[in-house]
């Protein structure tokens, strides 16, 4: 089969043949027919995650179908068309696994990471880190959903809003472009939160029913202006844009964190205690929660907005993502 692989830490993209690896006990195969590039991909290219065994293929949004199955393996059978996210398995023995919480093992395999992810023409994943995927459900869009979609939609649903309330998205692009057509497709009163009135007729066509420019003032205070909001879902990296939505909740409202930066918040406790307003933060979830992403999408019509690329051009594709000329999700396509 032919693959991409990173050879060491900061190394360069490689086109490799490889043999088709055979899945092991409780493992299936899956023959990859799109795999999407994700900003976490450069854990992988540059070694930013400590102990990875390199060379280590990227890749941890990947639709194909079962071409083969392990032994033990129950719930899967070749010809399935399925997915596989960023988690990428779990102990079922710790602490969080003996109570259902898969999505915190402390031992969590992640997809990529652990062992080789989407960049190849066949992969390995443990049996309980495949998502089924609906037939119908294109494989280049479903790709990103396995974790730009499931991060976004399983925060929102589990972030305590109810329809009619008023949730907003920070960021239009990868993971908000999508938060905001699960918003309104949730029965959400939707505000999008970018920089510049150009981005509006955008927002509006995915379904926001108000647009809050960054630019033009405070985007707290045309947030209490139209009520205060409930939920911000916060998915640009940007700590300082990040905190300045705080004052932006109503009383009970929830900061939900998705955009994973590095630098501190600023936030203050006299602005969290008077309306009891809460921060969290959300990984993605369970292959589990991967399927219920696939068929919420499937069924409402979420999809995200690709750019496709041949496994051969990896390298180009990674570049345009990483450089943030995406609009707004860069999938590679195996046939």
């Amino acid at each position: 089969m032919k693959a991409v692989q990173i050879s060491k830490p900061g190394g360069n993209f490689e086109v490799v043949e490889r043999p088709i690896p055979e899945p092991g006990r409780g493992q299936v195969r899956i023959k990859v027919e799109a795999g999407g590039i994700c900003h976490s991909d450069a854990l992988v290219k540059e070694g930013y995650w400590p102990g990875i065994q390199y060379p280590r293929v990227p890749g941890h949004e990947i639709a194909g179908r079962i071409d083969a199955i392990g032994a033990d393996v129950t719930l899967w059978k070749p010809g399935q068309r399925v997915g596989v996210g960023w988690h990428g398995g779990h102990c079922f023995q710790c602490d969080a696994c003996r109570r259902g919480d898969f999505i915190l093992c402390q031992f969590e395999k992640i997809t990529a990471i652990t062992f080789d992810g989407g960049y190849s023409e066949y992969m390995v994943a443990p049996a309980e880190a495949v998502a089924g995927m609906p037939d119908d459900l294109p494989a280049a869009e479903a790709a990103p959903l396995l974790c730009a979609g499931i991060t976004v939609f399983n925060s929102l649903r589990n972030s305590g809003a109810r329809a009619g309330d008023l949730v907003a998205v920070q960021g239009i692009g990868g993971l908000g472009h999508l938060g905001i057509q699960y918003a309104r497709q949730m029965g959400f009163r939707t505000v999008a939160v970018g920089r510049g009135q150009g981005k509006q007729p955008l927002a509006k066509k995915l379904g926001a029913h108000e647009y809050v420019d960054t630019s033009a003032g405070p985007p707290a205070e045309a947030l209490q202006k139209l009520g205060g909001a409930g939920v911000i879902l916060a998915t640009a990296p940007d700590s300082k844009s990040i905190s300045a939505l705080v004052d932006g909740l109503a009383a009970n409202g929830k900061l939900l964190i998705v955009g994973a930066g590095f630098d501190s918040l600023t936030v203050t406790p006299v602005q969290l205690i008077g309306g009891r307003k809460a921060l969290q933060g959300w990984p993605s979830g369970t292959a589990k929660d991967s399927e219920d992403t696939l068929r919420f999408s499937w069924l409402s019509g979420v999809r995200p907005m690709i750019e496709g690329y041949p496994l051969a051009k990896a390298a180009e594709a990674y570049a345009q993502m990483i450089r943030g000329r995406a609009r707004f999700r860069v999938v590679l396509t195996m046939s």
